[in-house]
């Protein structure tokens, strides 16, 4: 069985780059610098469904993304959490947070309405972090 992205953060996110474990995804919600990693292994639901290698793997590309958006935006905390309560499939949130923010300092699910990305700002923003990528991974 191949891997597939769940459909719902099919729907809500944007592919940035297929890591060497993981597809990295932007949020479609331009209020927080809000990316998501979903490790390539089929039926993985817990970071405990992973073997110790692609545990290592995934925590080291969870802390690369946290480095990149820390450079890249103007950030005061970053926000990383994998809680599968909505979508089984694991994933993790790596969330840039400051105190402008619209729902700092609560988490920011349930808060407002997603403000989808204009396109050439969604394009900005990913040929940035791919750039961060080739010096940081």
């Amino acid at each position: 069985m191949a891997f597939k992205l769940h459909d719902q953060l099919q729907q809500d996110t944007i592919l940035i780059a297929d890591l060497a474990f993981s597809k990295l995804l932007i949020m479609n919600d331009s209020r927080y610098p809000w990316l998501i990693l979903v490790p390539c292994v089929e039926d993985a639901v817990e970071w405990h469904n992973l073997s110790e290698q692609q545990q290592s793997e995934l925590f080291t590309e969870t802390m690369q993304v946290a480095k990149i958006i820390s450079v890249l935006q103007n950030v005061e905390k970053i926000n990383i959490g994998a809680l599968g309560n909505v979508v089984s499939q694991l994933h993790v949130h790596i969330i840039g947070r400051n105190a402008r923010d619209e729902a700092w300092p609560k988490p920011v699910w349930g808060i407002g309405a997603a403000v989808s990305y204009e396109a050439e700002a969604a394009a900005n923003l990913i040929a940035k972090i791919k750039t961060a990528l080739e010096f940081h991974l």
